[in-house]
């Protein structure tokens, strides 16, 4: 891989690690939205609403973390 390439590949994983960081603020923001219900307001579908984005942020966060370090690999190694 040449220089050029290689910092323009670079630049896409800023990019998504810039992304993921966002993403996981926002999956701890909602994990904290839900942790901070009653008891009695998590069990309803607003409270399983907010549990499911959190669980759903959390995926897409493992899945771009994957993904730089897939990108990573091919940079380095």
């Amino acid at each position: 891989m040449n220089k050029q390439r290689r910092i323009r590949i670079e630049e896409a994983v800023s990019m998504i690690q810039e992304a993921l960081e966002i993403l996981q603020e926002m999956r701890d923001e909602e994990q904290e939205a839900f942790d901070n219900l009653p008891e009695g307001l998590q069990a309803t579908e607003q409270g399983e609403r907010t549990e499911e984005n959190a669980g759903a942020l959390d995926e897409a966060c493992d899945a771009l973390d994957e993904i730089i370090g897939n990108v990573n690999d091919v940079i380095y190694g």
